[in-house]
């Protein structure tokens, strides 16, 4: 068996407090997760490269040297090549990729993010390009790629989780700010349903209808500051019954959420689990009831997991199916049991490294 030439891997994410913020420059807390996709380079004899997905049962040959056309919607693996090429990279030598990963796919958890941001790092490192020892340009190539270059609605939360990895605070707004939380937080469950997500549109949707929203409150208060007017403030001049005001204000709820979890983040040793667990919970509540991005499957496994003793738990990704998270310290073999009871798939998350080169 030939030895490869180069290993790469990046984890998948999962996002805790934060969920449909990133995208108008709110804040999350997000952490990578030790299920990794890793890719394998191999020299070839000609300057073609060949990308083969066991996973999804897909291959991909085309000659980066050679002027690139997409051949699908959201072609990542070309765009990425582009991408390096408009900075002046090229590429003369073909290679053979083999692609493996253990992230549920199309699922919340960040599947395609990991391997654009693993595929960058994997190029660069075959340049013996500086840039591949550093992570906060590699997420800012992999936005550009997954994001950018397809006019896509997704934010930067994703590549940053990934390329960075542990557990971080990230704000979003005007520059990109990282703070990292150590070890904060462990027992997190998370659940497939098995049920493929709506990410590209849904997003769309719901991005417009925030934005509408956030527009007539501007037009209201003149002063609006998305990142510090109070909700409160805002209630003294709406009543949230238009969709797009009251999911406008859902996420301006989720983003006093998201601070108030920090908190509790940064109180080590005297974190208040209960808390968390309740925050997680009422986070939920804004996504499912405002956003409605929940599904009846996901509702019967987060109702399982509660009754196995999680302290709270909430819908994971854009929506619509894809996966879930519970946050149950000491209560995972039962949640685990419990999601199982609801035909989903579980999954002991514990957090990992950002991108690594093994070779």
């Amino acid at each position: 068996m030939r030895r490869p030439l180069k290993v790469v891997s990046a984890p998948g994410r999962i996002c805790l407090f934060g969920e449909h913020s990133d995208y108008i420059g709110l804040p999350v807390i997000t952490m990578a997760m030790n299920l990794r996709l890793t890719i394998s380079a191999f020299p070839r004899r000609d300057k073609k490269f060949q990308i083969i997905m066991p996973d999804i049962e897909q291959e991909e040959l085309f000659t980066p040297s050679a002027p690139i056309r997409y051949a699908k919607e959201r072609d990542y693996l070309r765009a990425a090549v582009n991408v390096l090429k408009r900075r002046g990279f090229q590429f003369p030598k073909g290679y053979d990729f083999f692609m493996r990963s253990q992230i549920p796919i199309n699922s919340g958890a960040s599947s395609s993010s990991a391997m654009v941001v693993a595929w960058l790092k994997m190029l660069l490192s075959l340049q013996n390009h500086e840039i591949e020892f550093n992570p906060i340009e590699i997420a800012k190539l992999a936005f550009e790629t997954e994001v950018l270059e397809f006019k896509e609605a997704g934010g930067r939360m994703d590549h940053f989780a990934i390329s960075m990895g542990e557990l971080i605070y990230l704000e979003n707004h005007k520059t990109t700010d990282i703070c990292f939380l150590g070890d904060g937080i462990q027992g997190i469950v998370l659940g497939d349903s098995l049920q493929r997500k709506e990410t590209v549109q849904n997003l769309k949707i719901n991005k417009q209808d925030v934005f509408a929203g956030l527009k007539a409150i501007k037009k209201k208060i003149k002063k609006f500051d998305v990142e510090k007017t109070s909700v409160k403030e805002i209630l003294k001049y709406f009543s949230p019954k238009a969709e797009p005001l009251r999911k406008a204000i859902a996420t301006l709820k989720n983003r006093d959420i998201t601070h108030e979890a920090l908190r509790e983040f940064v109180m080590r040793p005297f974190q208040n689990l209960e808390k968390i667990g309740k925050l997680m919970s009422q986070h939920h509540l804004r996504l499912r009831n405002d956003l409605k991005i929940s599904t009846p499957k996901i509702e019967r496994m987060i109702e399982a997991s509660l009754s196995a003793g999680a302290l709270g738990a909430k819908i994971h990704g854009s929506g619509l199916g894809g996966t879930m998270i519970a946050y149950a310290p000491g209560r995972e073999k039962q949640v685990v049991k419990g999601i199982e009871r609801e035909g989903g798939k579980p999954y002991l998350i514990y957090q990992d490294r950002g991108i690594i080169k093994h070779l």
